[in-house]
C-alpha cells in the first residue's frame, strides 16, 4: 500500500517575518504551494528556500486565494497554513500517524489553534480553543465563509487532534488596529452585499455585549492586561463594522 501525499497550500503577502518559521514547521511534507499576493519584502526569497510551487496572484479575497492556492495542490491530503501560523511539533507527529494509518471514514482534521500576543500564550476570551479544519482529504472540501472570516466546507467527516496550530497573530497593538481597520470594511462591503441591517440601537449594543463575552463570560480576564485590550478592540472591530455598513448605505 502507498503512503497517502501530503500536500500544504499557503498564502501570503510581505510575510518575510512569519513565513520562514511557517515553512520550517511543515518542510517535511510532499509538497509546499505557495499563492503570493506580489510581496515586496524578502517573502518570495524565502519561500524559494523550501519550494519551487511558488504562484504570484493578484489579490481577489482571502476565500477565494485559499481556494486557488487549494487548487494547485497535488497531494492526497491538503493541510492550508497562513503565512503567521506554524505547526506544532506534536501537530505534526499526529498528522503523519492517521495518514498513514489511513482511516477511510475520516475525511478531515481539525486543530487547536493557539495565539501568540502581546508577550503571552493567548488561553481565554474565546481565543483558544481556536478549533480550526485544515487538514482535508483531496476533493472532499472547498474554501467557503464570508470574506474576512473564511473556512474550510468539508465533505465527509473530521476528526479532532490534540496537537496545535501556533499562531503569531500581531506584531502589536497598532498592527491590529490596522487588521481591524481592513477587516471591518470587508465585512460591512459583505453585510451590505448580503442585505443585512444596521441601526443605532445595534451600534450602542453589540459591541458592550461583544467586550461582556470576551472579558467575563469566555474568562479573558484571566489573561491579564493583553486579555483586557483583546476584549476592547474586539467591541472596537464590531462597532467599526456596523458604522461602515450604515456609512456605506448613507453617505454618497
Amino acid at each position: 500500500m502507498s503512503i497517502p501525499k501530503i500536500s500544504v497550500a499557503i498564502i501570503a503577502f510581505n510575510e518575510e517575518k512569519n513565513i520562514r518559521e511557517c515553512l520550517e514547521s511543515i518542510k517535511w511534507v510532499d509538497e509546499i504551494v505557495v499563492v503570493d499576493s506580489f510581496s515586496t519584502d524578502r517573502t518570495i526569497e524565502i519561500c524559494r528556500e523550501y519550494t519551487d510551487k511558488i504562484i504570484q496572484r493578484e489579490w481577489p479575497g482571502h476565500v477565494l486565494q485559499k481556494q486557488f492556492a487549494l487548487e494547485q495542490t497535488t497531494g492526497d491530503w491538503i493541510l492550508s497554513l497562513d503565512a503567521d501560523e506554524r505547526l506544532s511539533v506534536e501537530a505534526a507527529d499526529e498528522i503523519k500517524t492517521h495518514v498513514i494509518l489511513g482511516n477511510p471514514s475520516v475525511d478531515g482534521f481539525i486543530f487547536p489553534r493557539q495565539s501568540y500576543y502581546l508577550g503571552r500564550w493567548i488561553r481565554h476570551g474565546g481565543w483558544y480553543p481556536d478549533a480550526k479544519l485544515r487538514l482535508i482529504r483531496k476533493d472532499n472540501g472547498r474554501w467557503g465563509g464570508d470574506d474576512p472570516h473564511d473556512r474550510i466546507i468539508l465533505t465527509g467527516k473530521a476528526e479532532h487532534l490534540r496537537g496545535k496550530i501556533l499562531h503569531y497573530v500581531y506584531h502589536d497593538i497598532s498592527h491590529q488596529l490596522k487588521t481591524i481597520d481592513s477587516f471591518s470594511s470587508i465585512s460591512a462591503r459583505e453585510w451590505k452585499k448580503t442585505g443585512k441591517r444596521h441601526s443605532l440601537f445595534l451600534l450602542l449594543v453589540r459591541p458592550p455585549i461583544r467586550f461582556l463575552e470576551m472579558y467575563i463570560w469566555k474568562l479573558g480576564v484571566l489573561d491579564r492586561m493583553p486579555g483586557f485590550i483583546i476584549a476592547v478592540l474586539s467591541s472596537y472591530y464590531v462597532f467599526l463594522k456596523y458604522a461602515k455598513l450604515w456609512e456605506l448605505r448613507k453617505i454618497k
